[in-house]
C-alpha cells in the first residue's frame, strides 16, 4: 500500500515537474501545478483566445511566448538584487519583445508531438500592421500592438493598471496571429512568461546538468560555460539560453539560431535530471514552482485542468522532437539585423512537422540556371483565405530579389498557381519551385513580358522541393549546424550543444 501510494505521489509530482520545464525555459505549463492543486483564479489569464478551443481533432497548437521585459507582469520594477542576478539591465533596458516564440503541438490521436522553435529576428509581415509597422522582426509584434493599444486607450483616459493589462493583451493577440500567419497554423492556446519568472523557476530547481561543445564566454549575457558536462544556477541558466555572442572567441560565430538549440537542450536536460532526481519528491520545491507560476505567468483561458495534463504527460513521457526553423540568411533592413526567410518553405515546413511526417530530403534544382529574378515583378493574390498570406509571400520574394508588384485578394481556390506572359515560362517554373512543391503555373497572354502572379490557394504546400531535411541539433562539429537547416533535437539525456 505504502509503495503504491509513493507511486502516485511520484507520478502526480512528475507531471507537474516535467511541466515546470516549459516554463524554466520557455514559459509555463508549470502552471498546470497551480491549476490541479490550488485555485484555478490565482494564475493569472487572458481572454484573448476566447472561444476558440484549446484542442480540436487537428489537435493542440500551444504557442509560448517569452518576453525579454525586465518588469513583472503588472508592469512594475524588479527588486534590485534579482536585477544583478538577471545581468541584464534594469526596467529602462528591454520592452515588450517576444524573444521566446515556441510552438508545441500535440496531434489529436495523441501519438506525436513537435515543439518548433522560431528565430526571434526572422522578418516577417505583420497582420493589422501594428503602430504603423507592417513588416519587422517577429518577435516585435506583442511590442508594437500594446504601445499602440496604450495611446489609443490614453486619448480616451483609460490610464492605470486597466490600460496596461488590456495594452498586453493587444500585444498578446498581434503575437499569436503574427505566428498564426507565418507557421500556416491554429493557435488554439498561449502561455506567457517573463524572465524573472524563468530564473526563480530556475531557482527552485537548481543545480541544473548542461553540456557546451566548446569553452565560452559572454559578458554580456554572463555566459562562461567550459567544454563538456556541468552543473550551473539559476544565474547561470539565464545566461545559457540567452547566450548569442562569445566576447573571448567571436570565431565561434554565435546566431539566434544556436539560442533556440540551447533552450531546446534545457528543457531536454531538465526533463532527464527531474525524472530521476528527487525532487519531484521534495513538497517543497513543488509548492515554490507553483508560487511562481501564480506570480509570473499568464496563461490562456482555455488552459482548463485537462488540457494541461495532456501537455504534461506527453512532455513527461519522452519522443518530443524539437526543431528550429531554418532561416535563408542574415540581412539588414532598415538598418537593422534580421533573419531572411522563405515564408512559402516555412509553412510548408510547419505542415509536413504537424502531419508527424517524417521532413522529406530536399532536391537541388536543375542544372540550368533559372533567368534572373531581378529581371520579374512579382504580384500575389491570396486565394487562401488566411489573412496577410499575400503580404508574407510578396515580402520572402521580394528579400529573394523579384520586383514587388501588388498584392491582393481572390475568390478562395486549392491549388497555387503561377501565371506567366508565354515568353516567360521559364521565369515561371524558377518561381513555382520558389513558392513550394504543389505550385503550378498557366499561362496568361494579358500579362506583359517580365511580370509574373502568384495566386494563393489553400492547399498546403509541401513535397522535396519545398522542406529541407531536418539535421541533427547537436551536430555541425565546432560551428554547429548552418543557419539554412532544419534541425532536430530528440528528448533524453543531456545533449551537448553549442
Amino acid at each position: 500500500m505504502r509503495s503504491r501510494r509513493r507511486r502516485r505521489v511520484i507520478i502526480r509530482r512528475l507531471i507537474i515537474g516535467t511541466a515546470a520545464i516549459m516554463v524554466l525555459v520557455v514559459g509555463g505549463v508549470a502552471a498546470y501545478g497551480a491549476y490541479l492543486y490550488h485555485d484555478i483564479n490565482q494564475v493569472r489569464r487572458s481572454a484573448v483566445l476566447k472561444g476558440t478551443p484549446a484542442k480540436t481533432k487537428a489537435g493542440t497548437n500551444l504557442l509560448v511566448m517569452g518576453l525579454d521585459s525586465r518588469v513583472d507582469e503588472n508592469g512594475n520594477p524588479l527588486p534590485k538584487k534579482i536585477y544583478e542576478a538577471l545581468h541584464t539591465g534594469d526596467q529602462s533596458v528591454g520592452g515588450l519583445n517576444s524573444n521566446v516564440l515556441m510552438l508545441i503541438h500535440i496531434s489529436g490521436d495523441g501519438k506525436h508531438a513537435v515543439g518548433i522553435s522560431i528565430p526571434r529576428d526572422d522578418y516577417v509581415a505583420f497582420p493589422g500592421c501594428p503602430d504603423g509597422e507592417c513588416h519587422g522582426k517577429i518577435k516585435e509584434a506583442y511590442g508594437l500592438a500594446a504601445d499602440q493599444k496604450q495611446r489609443e486607450l490614453s486619448a480616451k483616459g483609460v490610464t492605470g493598471q486597466a490600460a496596461y493589462q488590456q495594452s498586453r493583451d493587444a500585444g498578446r493577440a498581434a503575437e499569436i496571429k503574427t505566428v498564426d500567419q507565418f507557421l500556416g497554423v491554429h493557435i488554439s492556446s498561449f502561455i506567457e512568461v517573463t524572465m524573472v519568472a524563468f530564473y526563480q523557476f530556475a531557482q527552485v530547481v537548481q543545480p541544473i546538468k548542461v553540456c557546451v561543445k566548446e569553452n565560452t564566454v559572454d559578458t554580456f549575457s554572463g555566459a562562461d560555460f567550459h567544454k563538456g558536462v556541468q552543473e550551473i544556477s539559476a544565474s547561470q541558466a539565464l545566461a545559457f539560453v540567452r547566450q548569442r555572442r562569445d566576447t573571448h572567441n567571436p570565431s565561434l560565430n554565435f546566431t539566434d539560431l544556436d539560442r533556440e538549440r540551447r533552450q531546446q537542450a534545457f528543457i531536454i536536460s531538465l526533463l532527464t535530471q527531474l525524472k530521476s532526481a528527487d525532487t519531484l519528491l521534495d513538497p517543497t520545491k513543488t509548492l515554490g514552482l507553483m508560487d511562481v507560476a501564480k506570480k509570473n505567468i499568464v496563461l490562456s483561458q482555455n488552459l482548463n485542468t485537462l488540457a494541461l495534463v495532456g501537455i504534461a504527460e506527453h512532455l513527461a513521457g519522452g519522443g518530443l522532437h524539437f526543431y528550429t526553423m531554418p532561416i535563408q540568411s542574415f540581412g539588414v533592413v532598415d538598418g537593422q539585423d534580421v533573419n531572411l526567410v522563405d515564408a512559402a518553405r516555412v509553412r510548408a515546413t510547419a505542415a509536413q512537422l504537424l502531419s508527424g511526417k517524417p521532413a522529406p530530403k530536399h532536391h537541388a534544382a536543375p542544372a540550368d540556371p533559372p533567368p534572373p529574378v531581378a529581371d520579374y515583378t512579382v504580384s500575389v493574390t491570396n486565394a487562401s483565405g488566411i489573412a496577410g498570406a499575400a503580404a508574407a509571400q510578396e515580402s520572402s520574394l521580394t528579400g529573394k530579389g523579384y520586383r514587388a508588384g501588388t498584392i491582393g485578394n481572390g475568390p478562395t481556390q486549392s491549388a497555387t498557381v503561377v501565371k506567366y506572359n508565354p515568353a516567360d515560362k521559364a521565369a515561371a517554373h524558377a518561381l513555382a519551385r520558389t513558392v513550394g512543391a504543389g505550385t503550378t503555373i498557366a499561362a496568361d497572354p494579358s500579362l506583359a513580358a517580365g511580370q509574373l502572379v502568384v495566386v494563393l490557394g489553400t492547399a498546403p504546400l509541401g513535397g522535396p522541393t519545398s522542406v529541407p531535411t531536418a539535421v541533427s541539433g547537436t551536430g555541425g562539429g565546432r560551428s554547429g549546424p548552418p543557419v539554412t537547416a532544419l534541425t532536430d533535437i530528440n528528448s533524453g539525456g543531456v545533449p551537448c550543444v553549442k
